[in-house]
């Protein structure tokens, strides 16, 4: 399949303003955070080109930090990297997607039946709200 060419990297620094660099493993941190977070909202979708200078420029970093945030992300399935090619946003297999809306359906029944054991009418109001 091919892959699309290489889109505008379309990530928000989330650190808040006037905010200093931290050191570089806070850096990384903030990096994966941006991509994970875009990758989630879709607006990085599957097999999209991630440009490590792109990157780098966006958070005023080194292509070092954005390669470590990368590998991160690899390392989490987010990421897939192609040797000579680059990285790419993980195109998950129709098997991987129910493996995780199966495991979604899990987690969040459990989180429902333990709301529902714990919450106050006061809280039932505000959520209504």
């Amino acid at each position: 399949m091919p892959r699309p060419a290489s889109a505008p990297v379309r990530l928000v620094d989330p650190r808040p303003a006037g905010r200093a660099p931290g050191p570089a493993g806070s850096t990384t941190e903030r990096i994966v955070e941006s991509i994970t977070t875009a990758i989630i909202e879709r607006r990085l979708p599957p097999g999209t080109k991630l440009v490590e200078q792109q990157i780098a420029d966006l958070f005023s970093v080194s292509r070092t930090v954005v390669r470590q945030a990368l590998n991160q992300l690899s390392r989490d399935r987010l990421v897939t990297l192609e040797p000579a090619r680059g990285a790419y946003v993980a195109t998950p297999s129709v098997e991987e997607a129910r493996q995780v809306f199966e495991v979604r359906r899990m987690v969040e029944g459990s989180m429902v039946r333990q709301l529902a054991a714990r919450i106050t009418d006061s809280q039932v109001a505000q959520l209504k709200a």
